[in-house]
């Protein structure tokens, strides 16, 4: 079914090429490597990086379209995910259909069409859940929980490309910037103070809690405002944003209906030889024992979708407290795109530890998927 879609918009030629570059290898780049390779964007440079991409976001890109056609359950006859894998048809065509690069006119040309790939995709995460949500309707509730581990592995795989394919288009895209900000390195900054982007995350957090709730509780962090190392600023910004909404919101509801005053959450950026590590702790109540494995997954939320059904995807923006479930999830593979990790140690009754781990060397290759 699934398959005959696909060829009823897109030609028997297309569909035999994504299956032949799907096939190709892909090749990984390290943080460290954005880092030296963009220190000089000169037009040689610009140039080797647009062949670079020509070549391989179609490889990465096809994969996923392959998979997308493939999924258990159904799921990929689902509205939403037929959608999603139009966008990666529509993407691979527009790559391959571009003629090769020789000069700096063709590598112009070619960044502003991936540029523009990069906004088609912009709504890929909330309409794979929507197609998540379209699947779990229609279901029998008894399946859902242990057997979902397949499109729980397929959505880990696809939103980790996803975030690699990001990440090279944002990267080459922002080389091209004339003025680029001080110690930055396209997306990369090669001083950012972990202390710094947490104040940051942690002050739109609790904006959000206070929109929501009323009132927010305090947020103290505690670490060396100086200490500086290479990262990608927007990165750590999402995942600091979604542990510290996590913890406000657990204390928030916590302390709703009492008369004490909600305690703060602690934030602690520590700095170490091979990791810089930043520990998120809320006195919230914790998380029972049974519950932590789910709350990595992406199939428990129980809140409302922001493209529900019958909203419209232009409004989409806003952020809620509960999200739709995908911010954990999302944020370890972000930590682990660059070799990191997240951890949740919690004492139910109590509170909730939230470590996140982040590779000071930037020598790890990006997983691919």
């Amino acid at each position: 079914m699934a398959a005959k879609k696909a060829s009823e918009s897109f030609s028997k030629t297309l569909i035999e090429e994504v299956h032949k570059w799907g096939c190709m290898k892909q090749t990984g780049v390290s943080l460290r490597y954005m880092m030296e390779f963009g220190s000089k964007p000169t037009q040689r440079n610009l140039l080797i990086s647009g062949q670079f991409l020509h070549k391989e976001l179609p490889i990465r890109i096809a994969r996923r379209a392959i998979e997308l056609e493939s999924l258990p359950y159904g799921l990929s006859e689902k509205p939403a995910v037929l959608k999603v894998r139009d966008w990666y048809l529509d993407s691979f065509r527009d790559l391959r259909s571009f003629p090769e690069i020789k000069d700096t006119n063709d590598e112009r040309e070619f960044t502003q069409m991936i540029k523009a790939i990069k906004v088609r995709h912009n709504n890929v995460v909330p309409m794979m859940a929507l197609g998540v949500q379209q699947l779990k309707k229609g279901m029998d509730p008894k399946i859902i929980y242990e057997d979902l581990d397949e499109i729980h592995q397929f959505l880990d795989r696809f939103y980790m490309s996803r975030i690699g394919i990001r990440m090279l288009i944002g990267q080459h895209v922002e080389l091209h910037n004339p003025n680029p900000p001080l110690h930055c390195v396209g997306y990369i900054h090669t001083k950012m103070s972990p202390v710094e982007v947490a104040q940051n995350a942690s002050e739109d957090a609790r904006c959000i809690c206070l929109r929501e709730y009323g009132s927010a509780p305090e947020v103290n962090i505690y670490g060396d405002p100086k200490f500086t190392f290479p990262y990608v600023p927007t990165h750590l910004h999402l995942m600091v944003f979604e542990l510290v909404k996590n913890s406000l919101r657990a204390v928030q509801e916590r302390y709703m209906d009492s008369d004490r005053v909600a305690p703060p959450i602690r934030i602690i950026v520590a700095d170490g030889i091979e990791d810089v590590t930043i520990k998120v702790s809320d006195e919230g109540g914790g998380i029972p024992r049974s519950g932590l494995p789910k709350i990595f997954t992406y199939l428990y939320s129980t809140a409302r979708n922001p493209l529900d059904e019958h909203s419209d995807l232009g409004t989409a923006d806003t952020v809620t407290m509960a999200g739709y479930g995908y911010g954990l999830p999302i944020s370890r593979l972000y930590a682990r795109y660059f070799g990191g990790d997240i951890q949740i140690i919690s004492m139910e009754g109590y509170g909730t530890d939230a470590y996140l781990h982040l590779s000071r060397l930037g020598d790890s290759q990006e997983p691919l998927p």
